[in-house]
């Protein structure tokens, strides 16, 4: 109950200590580095994406699909350890992997920074064109690498799920100061970082803020970010487009906690 009630109070919440299978992960980086040079061992290569293979590499990297390109990355993705914590912390019957994107953050130096932050957003401003409102959706950010202080970690912000809708946010901004969310005095902001070990994860809620600043740790930052969805969600008008194209491909969008069945996801 404890992780539970954190989830609903904050938004979030961090296995800061690995909760995947770490040879799983370990497969994944592989996967990963062998993505970004244009490998894909299924024969098949992810969505065309914001970085592909031959830009620059100090550069955010952020891939859409990566699944479709890595035998590894799909393996992950399906790990039972991310459904069940996620069936536990909304309740729900039945988890579903409905989108996934590969972030490899490079590291930069101090006094050369690069434009690798991800500015303040939540992933319902980018969501609602394709999921009903009130579809419960949530992301897990499974760890490839040790994500410390100087990796440019994810931050939340505790309690901004439970805010009025937030319109302003990009994640691509390269300003993460709170002044842009003009504060109420009913908006607390409080910044938490998820720290932790390759293999932790965090889970957080689609309206809740997140952003993260430069990697200055010398190592890149490897991190998937695997989007969710309950039983309690629906495409809207049952649209399986943009967003929602694959919610039937169950190889590419696996249901990982439940009853496998097309039937159970209108």
């Amino acid at each position: 109950m404890e992780i539970k009630g954190s989830f609903e109070e904050n938004g979030f919440y961090v296995f800061d200590t690995p909760a995947i299978e770490l040879e799983r992960v370990r497969n994944a980086s592989d996967g990963m580095d062998r993505i970004r040079e244009g490998e894909y061992d299924t024969g098949r290569p992810p969505e065309n994406s914001p970085w592909n293979p031959g830009d620059d590499p100090a550069r955010l990297c952020k891939i859409e699909q990566p699944q479709l390109g890595s035998k590894a990355v799909a393996e992950l993705i399906r790990s039972p350890e991310i459904g069940e914590w996620a069936a536990h912390v909304t309740g729900a019957e039945m988890i579903q992997v409905w989108w996934v994107q590969l972030l490899y953050k490079p590291p930069t130096a101090e006094n050369e920074p690069t434009p690798t932050k991800i500015g303040w957003h939540t992933d319902w401003q980018y969501w609602g064109k394709t999921w009903e409102d009130g579809s419960q959706l949530l992301t897990a950010w499974v760890a490839l690498s040790d994500v410390e202080d100087s990796s440019g970690p994810m931050k939340f912000v505790a309690g901004s799920h439970q805010w009025e809708e937030i319109t302003a946010g990009d994640f691509y901004s390269q300003d993460i100061s709170e002044e842009e969310f003009a504060l109420s005095p009913n908006r607390k902001w409080r910044e938490i970082s998820a720290l932790m070990d390759a293999g932790g994860m965090s889970l957080h809620d689609k309206r809740v803020l997140h952003g993260s600043s430069f990697n200055l740790s010398g190592s890149p930052r490897k991190s998937l970010a695997i989007h969710l969805r309950t039983d309690r969600s629906r495409p809207i008008d049952g649209q399986r487009a943009g967003l929602a194209r694959y919610i039937d491909d169950l190889d590419t969008a696996p249901i990982i906690y439940g009853k496998k069945s097309k039937a159970a996801f209108l």
